[in-house]
């Protein structure tokens, strides 16, 4: 399987999805961030849109959010129960394997999720992470997990010119979370969860400052 090749081509994909601005309609929005949606031409589900500005500089914002074993992640987003690298593919791209909680008041079971992750920076000091789902023959499905799929996804870590000690963060989720989930529970979840990693990154940024 050609993992940076997919990597690749989903860094490309929500590079079009952050210059294409057309088709969002807003679905929550709090102090920390906007959220919107439009049906995801991936599957049948929705591709989130989020925007929000976060207090801290771009390198702190990305020591909370970047995906590398032992990072922070796991620490702060109630969303992320582990995080492992299962294969390093280069310095930038590896295969890696994330587990959920049961959340939604446990409606939602406990979830893994199997990806290639691509981190990379631009010249203008922004740091993307994007993943996609793939398989791996070290990650058969595990008992007691559903398995989910991620398409393209990530986050753009956006230098404010003159600010540094500010970050706009645009990220991108499009998750399907398999089983058989009533629809209205789906469309609930995604942006309560997406303003809760918001709010929970800018509570871990001032921590890492304190």
């Amino acid at each position: 399987m050609d993992y940076a090749g997919l990597a690749e081509a989903a860094a490309a994909k929500i590079g079009q999805y952050r210059r294409d601005l057309g088709g969002w309609r807003d679905c929550r929005s709090t102090s920390e961030v906007v959220v919107s949606w439009r049906p995801s031409a991936e599957f049948s589900g929705n591709v989130y849109r989020a925007e929000g500005t976060v207090p801290a500089c771009p390198e702190d914002v990305w020591e909370c959010i970047k995906p590398v074993a032992g990072g922070l992640r796991t620490k702060w987003d109630q969303n992320v129960k582990d995080f492992e690298v299962v294969e390093a593919v280069s310095d930038a791209v590896s295969v890696c394997r994330t587990t959920t909680p049961a959340a939604f008041m446990r409606i939602i079971s406990p979830r893994e999720f199997v990806d290639v992750v691509l981190m990379k920076q631009y010249e203008d000091g922004t740091m993307l992470s994007a993943a996609t789902n793939v398989e791996h023959p070290q990650c058969p499905p595990q008992p007691n997990f559903v398995r989910g799929l991620n398409y393209p996804c990530g986050c753009f870590c956006i230098p404010f010119p003159g600010e540094p000690d500010k970050t706009q963060l645009l990220s991108f989720f499009q998750t399907d979370l398999g089983g058989y989930l009533p629809q209205t529970v789906v469309d609930s979840f995604f942006p309560a969860s997406i303003a809760g990693f918001y709010s929970n990154l800018t509570k871990a940024v001032k921590s890492l400052k304190a």
